[in-house]
């Protein structure tokens, strides 16, 4: 979106700053960009002019404009004045330095006057609003329109990303009562690496291990969990451990992955346009990625019919394909995978449904969001085969949670293997990737966990 556009969106938006309010303020914002679309509006047509020029060229002339102006200001409000308005033409208005912050995970905009940021796993109001709903609904196309979609009344939800890969989620009028309402959630600037989520205690050396083991060895790998439990982000850790020598295809609603190997084809979804045509599904896109000669198959998120072109991709040769889906337990995977299954509109019976789960799935992640907002791997699973009419699935590594919690609250437990080589073991060792007991042994002092087959 080129600068001209960006400042004639903000041009009617005045930004409540935190310290003033006055409407002599107010009126000296206004003044401030009518003057600052004269002076830049050229710069619009200049498409080689880098951002952090643009960025350079904005303050120096809002250092100029409040420079005549005779508006007593003290020097905070004055470096205050000039944050919100830049946030206003190059950022994201209010909510611009939540987003620049590492420390905060998730940004969320309950309407105009609420704003809520998750840090460090936790909850908390904070004391930024927005002008009205026109402001914050600005915003909001303003995001879309970024990534080539639109939300009005006719598409009233939408999901997109940030050029960071932040993803977004918006409702407005009429679906968002007191709304609009805005959802990010955002993603590491530099894609968090396995020691990351081992220093975090996502996982433990071991589980990291056995897991660069399965990916390496082209097993077919669900990570599930519940809603803002990590399952992207423990996805992305997964496809590190791809060998760089092979093509990956990523299918995705709205790009999100930050795959590390540079032989990788993304492709997004797309909605239906304005006279509902033109829709591309994640389950057209995942057809046409297995003509696409690939080695790797890595859905973001299966959530449709698309869970029976996947498991069909797995069955037939893309054996390694990586996928999340939400769910509540291991055994909630598999129930959950049936139920998308059906909705693919084919009349198949269950069983065969489970057998070819049963066939092509190896290794089950799953994460769950802990009362002290941690995010942890508490199984991780494998898929033996049927028995009867069940699928069986086998504990390799259990959450401990008996060893309690600290005086803060955070859980003390760990990830801990139950003693359980998997079967798949000798599948990895016919193609030289020898799982040693290390792996699946408890450490010393630590009480063997309970085997678990269900």
């Amino acid at each position: 979106m080129s600068l001209y556009q960006r400042l004639h969106e903000t041009k009617a938006a005045t930004v409540a700053p935190e310290r003033v309010r006055s409407a002599a303020v107010d009126e000296l914002r206004r003044r401030i960009h009518d003057r600052l679309i004269d002076e830049l509006g050229p710069l619009a047509y200049d498409s080689r002019i880098p951002v952090d020029d643009l960025r350079r060229r904005v303050l120096s002339h809002l250092q100029e404009a409040l420079a005549t102006e005779k508006t007593p200001l003290s020097a905070a409000d004055k470096s205050q004045l000039i944050d919100d308005i830049a946030d206003e033409v190059l950022g994201y208005g209010p909510i611009d330095r939540f987003l620049k912050d590492d420390d905060v995970t998730e940004v969320m905009c309950n309407g105009p006057d609420h704003v809520y940021i998750e840090r460090q796993g936790r909850l908390q109001k904070v004391p930024t609003s927005f002008v009205d709903e026109h402001h914050l609904r600005r915003l909001i196309e303003k995001i879309v329109a970024e990534v080539g979609r639109r939300v009005d009344e006719s598409t009233p939800m939408v999901d997109a990303r940030l050029p960071d890969g932040s993803r977004v989620n918006a409702v407005v009028h009429p679906l968002a009562i007191e709304g609009p309402f805005l959802t990010i959630r955002k993603f590491s600037r530099d894609p968090l690496q396995v020691r990351d989520l081992i220093r975090y205690g996502t996982l433990n050396q071991q589980a990291a291990d056995f897991l660069d083991a399965c990916v390496r060895g082209r097993l077919n790998v669900i990570v599930s969990g519940g809603t803002g439990t990590g399952k992207t982000t423990t996805l992305n850790v997964l496809s590190s451990f791809i060998p760089a020598d092979e093509r990956i295809v990523t299918v995705e609603d709205a790009k999100e992955l930050q795959l590390h190997q540079t032989h990788v084809l993304a492709m997004e979804a797309r909605p239906a346009n304005i006279e509902g045509k033109g829709q591309v599904s994640i389950r057209d896109l995942v057809r046409n990625s297995l003509r696409m000669r690939p080695d790797r198959i890595v859905v973001g998120e299966c959530r449709g019919g698309e869970a029976l072109d996947m498991l069909q991709a797995m069955n037939t040769g893309h054996d390694g394909s990586l996928t999340t889906i939400h769910s509540n337990s291991p055994r909630d995977t598999l129930s959950r995978l049936e139920t998308l299954t059906l909705m693919s509109g084919f009349d198949l019976p269950l069983r065969a449904i489970r057998e070819q789960m049963a066939s092509a799935l190896d290794l089950i992640v799953h994460l769950s969001r802990l009362r002290d907002g941690t995010r942890r791997i508490t199984h991780v699973t494998e898929v033996q085969g049927m028995e009867g009419d069940v699928v069986v699935l086998q504990d390799v590594f259990l959450f401990d949670f008996s060893m309690g919690v600290d005086d803060t609250g955070r859980f003390l437990g760990c990830l801990k293997p139950t003693g359980v080589r998997p079967k798949f073991s000798e599948r990895l060792a016919d193609l030289g990737i020898h799982l040693g007991p290390e792996v699946f042994t408890p450490e010393l002092g630590d009480t063997r966990l309970p085997r678990r087959r269900r």
